[in-house]
This record gives C-alpha cells, sequence and structure tokens, in this order.
C-alpha cells in the first residue's frame, strides 16, 4: 500500500513538471512571435522610410533639371539683352533672377521708366510669361548718397524712390500681360548692397532692379513665415 502511494506520488510530480514546462514553451513561443512581429513592424516601417527618401531624391533631381532647364530657356529668350550688358539672367536653388541697371531704366532719382527701358522690359515680361507656376517679385535698390532737394517732396529718401520704381515695373509687366496676382512690388533703398558705395562704380552695381521668379510652394511659405 505504501509503495502504490509512493509511486502515484511520484507519477503526480512528473505529470506537474510536464505541465510547467509546456506552459513555459508556450509563453516562450508567445513571446518569439511577438518579437517577429515587431521586427517585421520595423523593417515595414524602415522600407517605407527608404521608399519615401527614394521619391524625394528623385523629386529634388527633377526639381533641379527644371530649374536648370527653366534657366537655359530664360538665357536664350534673353541673349541678346544679355551680350548687351543691360541685363544679367542668375540662378539659385529655387529661383531666377534677372538683374537690370538702374541706368537701363530710369533717369537719376526719377521713377518713371525711360523708352529704352520699356523695350528691355516688355521682352522681359514676354520671356516671363511662360513660367505660370512662379511668383515674380520685383525689388528696386539704390545707392545711399541722399534724394536730391529738388525730388524730396516727391521721394523723401531712398525708400520711396526704390518702391516707387519696383511698382512702375509692375505696372508696365502688367501691361504686357502678366496677372498681377503673381506679382510682389518692394523697396530695399539703400539696404542691400552687392558693392560698396564708397566708389562711383559701387554705387552704379547698387542702382538695380532685382526681378527675381520664385515657385509657388516657397512663396507661400515666406509669406506665411512674414506674418
Amino acid at each position: 500500500m505504501n509503495r502504490f502511494v509512493l509511486v502515484s506520488a511520484a507519477a503526480a510530480s512528473v505529470a506537474m513538471g510536464g505541465c510547467v514546462s509546456t506552459g513555459k514553451y508556450e509563453k516562450l513561443e508567445t513571446d518569439k512571435n511577438q518579437e517577429i512581429a515587431s521586427l517585421q513592424k520595423e523593417k515595414t516601417s524602415l522600407q517605407e522610410q527608404i521608399a519615401a527618401l527614394e521619391q524625394q531624391k528623385t523629386a529634388l533631381q527633377t526639381t533641379s533639371q527644371q530649374s536648370q532647364s527653366q534657366y537655359d530657356a530664360l538665357v536664350k529668350k534673353l541673349s541678346a539683352e544679355v551680350e548687351h550688358g543691360q541685363l544679367q539672367v542668375r540662378q539659385y536653388q529655387n529661383m531666377l533672377s534677372v538683374d537690370v541697371a538702374e541706368k537701363i531704366f530710369f533717369d537719376s532719382g526719377r521713377a518713371t521708366l525711360k523708352e529704352s527701358g520699356k523695350e528691355v522690359l516688355a521682352k522681359v515680361g514676354e520671356a516671363l510669361k511662360s513660367y505660370e507656376n512662379k511668383v515674380i517679385r520685383v525689388v528696386g535698390y539704390t545707392d545711399n548718397v541722399p534724394i536730391a532737394k529738388a525730388t524730396q517732396s516727391i521721394y523723401p529718401t531712398n525708400w520711396e524712390l526704390s518702391v516707387a520704381r519696383a511698382t512702375n515695373v509692375v505696372r508696365f509687366l502688367q501691361d504686357v500681360g502678366i496677372p498681377p496676382e503673381r506679382m510682389v512690388a518692394a523697396g530695399r533703398g539703400e539696404y542691400s548692397p552687392v558693392a560698396s558705395n564708397d566708389t562711383p562704380e559701387g554705387r552704379q552695381k547698387n542702382r538695380r532692379i532685382e526681378i527675381m521668379l520664385i515657385d509657388q510652394g516657397l512663396a507661400e511659405e515666406l509669406s506665411k513665415s512674414q506674418k
């Protein structure tokens, strides 16, 4: 009788030991499956990030090619004016710029467009018409020579003169056929020089009109940042 009890107890112990092992195994299986699922999720996320980066790379390459193509097309359309030194076309990452010397457009201390300036500006306007995805920002710049007393009643400082010049350029471009909602007029006066104002040559470089072609998206971002 005692021997039977001992055998039964041993059997029960083995059975209990088997149940514990099965529970541990099932837990290990569950943990392993969860870890595999987590790794698979991370893998999927990384694949999506790589795909997004590839798309961004392709978009940047396309944008760069488009910018270069637009730059080349603009230079070609204005090649005669560029060759004659009447204007300069420059390229930035998301912008194109047409810089014109002030003397071509305006007499000293005046904001009325000269006939010679109108001829050049008309060609510039025709060249810009096709860039419908661009905002056209016209900025007037001056040197630091104070406004003559004879005209201070009209333009008290270089601020007013630079803004008036930019506004008249915008109005002329509108007459050429560029929608006004695509354009912005601004004046920087003497406060954004590209050369020293200590020499006549430097002052001449500073007196200029800058016509910027800015991507619509970038223009909207700049507008929001200024609010």
